[in-house]
């Protein structure tokens, strides 16, 4: 595209299997096609139907969010006895990186292709003192597709002086396809035990609660629309639903294990959510007003996708027993998270 500041779009996938489309604005993923159980291909990413628009409310759809998913209360960090303030937004605090986050950048893109693999790697320069934070970070993106309709995400980072990091996808998701009513009649499930509840500014208090005989108990699968009706602070805190960290593990896994399962009842479509991270954050779009159109022509209203953020928990620089997210000039930063698609019989 290159217009306007948008970037490329490329498109990957193999004949009647899944379809991809990533923006290099953002390292956005704007489009994912995939059968149902009767072979009907729908879209079920959501995003705007401008491909400009990246910023305001749009400005997170299929994005890249980074140096630090989530929030940083107040701005604030300490690497090595060293405080760094941090750009914040209108709250006071950090989200997803700050004002200028990796989500508004333009990332560098190559495609690759094998017989069962196909895909792109996006690639980004974060010089020192970026939005504050400590450091010159590169970080390198791969977006894969294969044959059995595994999307997955693998990134990477070095830094030349110790910062924090922590990247995530921002995609909604429905997948009875974008623009197609809401995501209430969805079945989810989270595989931990245990989420971190939040204050009022929707900064996590610094405990970890059992989800236990409260909404946030998904262990098994429940639609959505059950557990969201529930009379709970904590979801009036968040508006009216889901934002919220689950504690997957206390460290990040070598290799990913099950996060979540998403799972449409109407369509068949089934994705299942593994992980290297120890938390996931779910969003389940109550703060969407109808303002931004989608690609159907359809405008997002309330509870129109799903965000699924593979993570560190928020605010894990400020809450020392939470799992580092400090990365040193001689260490690597690695997480994978892959989607997995399948379609289940009526």
């Amino acid at each position: 595209m290159d217009d306007g500041g948008t970037g490329e779009r490329w498109r990957f996938g193999f004949p009647g299997r899944a379809r991809a489309e990533v923006h290099t604005r953002g390292a956005r993923l704007r489009s994912l096609i995939l059968p149902d159980r009767w072979g009907h291909t729908a879209d079920v990413v959501l995003a705007p139907r401008d491909p400009a628009a990246c910023e305001g409310s749009a400005r997170y759809f299929g994005a890249t969010v980074g140096r630090y998913a989530n929030r940083i209360a107040r701005g604030g960090l300490v690497v090595d006895g060293v405080t760094h303030r941090l750009a914040t937004q209108e709250t006071g605090h950090t989200l997803h990186g700050g004002p200028d986050g990796f989500d508004q950048r333009l990332w560098r893109c190559e495609p690759f292709h094998s017989a069962h693999r196909t895909g792109v790697r996006l690639f980004l320069h974060s010089p020192d003192g970026d939005q504050g934070f400590p450091g010159a970070l590169n970080v390198r993106l791969t977006y894969t597709l294969d044959r059995d309709d595994n999307l997955t995400m693998s990134y990477q980072a070095v830094a030349d002086a110790p910062t924090i990091v922590n990247l995530t996808n921002h995609a909604y998701w429905n997948l009875e396809g974008e623009g197609r009513g809401n995501v209430l009649a969805h079945h989810l499930q989270v595989a931990a035990p245990l989420y971190t509840p939040i204050d009022a500014e929707l900064i996590p208090d610094g405990s970890h609660r059992p989800v236990s005989d409260t909404p946030f108990d998904l262990r098994r699968h429940r639609r959505l629309s059950d557990a969201l009706t529930h009379t709970e602070a904590q979801l009036a805190l968040a508006g009216g639903g889901f934002d919220h960290n689950w504690v997957l593990d206390e460290a990040r896994r070598d290799s990913p294990r099950k996060a979540a399962v998403l799972y449409a009842p109407a369509s068949g479509r089934r994705m299942e959510v593994r992980t290297t991270e120890p938390g996931i954050q779910v969003y389940t779009g109550q703060g969407l007003t109808g303002d931004i159109t989608g690609k159907a022509g359809r405008p997002y209203h309330a509870y129109a996708g799903v965000a699924l953020e593979t993570q560190h928990f928020p605010d894990s620089p400020n809450r020392p027993d939470y799992p580092t997210v400090v990365l040193r000039p001689d260490e690597l930063y690695r997480s994978t998270t892959i989607h997995s698609f399948t379609t289940v019989a009526a």
